[in-house]
Order: C-alpha cells, then structure tokens, then sequence
C-alpha cells in the first residue's frame, strides 16, 4: 500500500509501526488461538531437529521452512474465522465455507510439512 510518498521505500519509523503490528498479531493469535499455541509448541521441537537432521542447508531450510508456512497459514486462517466472527455467530453458507477452506488451508499445510520431512528424511532409512 502507498503512504504519503507512494511506493518508494518505507521510513524507518514505517517499517517499526509495521514490525510493532505484526507482533500484535502474533500476540493475538497467541492469546486466542489454541491450534497456533499448539503449532508453536510443535515449532520449538521441530526446528532443532530440523536444523541436526538437514544434511545441508537447502534441507534445513526446507524443513524448518515446512513448520513455519504452516503458522503462517494458521495465522492467515485465524484471520478469517476473526472476520467472520464479527459479523455475528449465526450460521451462514458462506461463512462456514470460508472457514472450512481455512481449515482445509491449514490441513494443506501439514501435509506439506509431513511429506517435505518424509522425502528429506526417509531415504536415509531406507
């Protein structure tokens, strides 16, 4: 989005309002989501393994990277369901199709992870 200056490069005072509201965000989805809690706490065993099982770096990134786009879409899915919330609790068509897709984003997401760890992982066992 353009600020007062249009599309050059942010201020620095920008980039520190913006960096201060993603930590809101983080906070939020930390205080009011369980399955973001979950998923963090899944992050913080994960990522050490990630970082000792990847024989290199592309493989640790793709491992750590697989946890991390699933916060990512947990947070996007949170954001959703925060939406339609708003708008009030009665069941609409529309509402429970946006929140089963951002439910079915974040399923994706696992899937992802489980088969990026496995397909890293696996030939070693085999």
């Amino acid at each position: 989005m353009a600020d007062e200056f249009g599309h050059l490069p942010r201020r620095p005072e920008r980039i520190l309002k913006a960096t201060l509201w993603s930590l809101q965000g983080l906070r939020a989805a930390w205080l009011h989501e369980s399955s973001f809690r979950l998923e963090v706490y899944l992050l913080a065993v994960l990522a050490p393994l990630a970082l000792w099982l990847g024989g290199n770096g592309v493989e640790r990134a793709l491992l750590l990277g697989s946890c991390l786009l699933v916060l990512a879409i947990e947070l996007l899915n949170s954001a959703i369901e925060a939406v339609i919330e708003r708008y009030g609790p009665e069941h609409h068509e529309l509402a429970g199709r946006a929140k089963d897709m951002g439910s079915a984003a974040v399923f994706v997401g696992l899937l992802n992870a489980g088969a990026t760890w496995a397909l890293i992982l696996m030939p070693r066992w085999l």
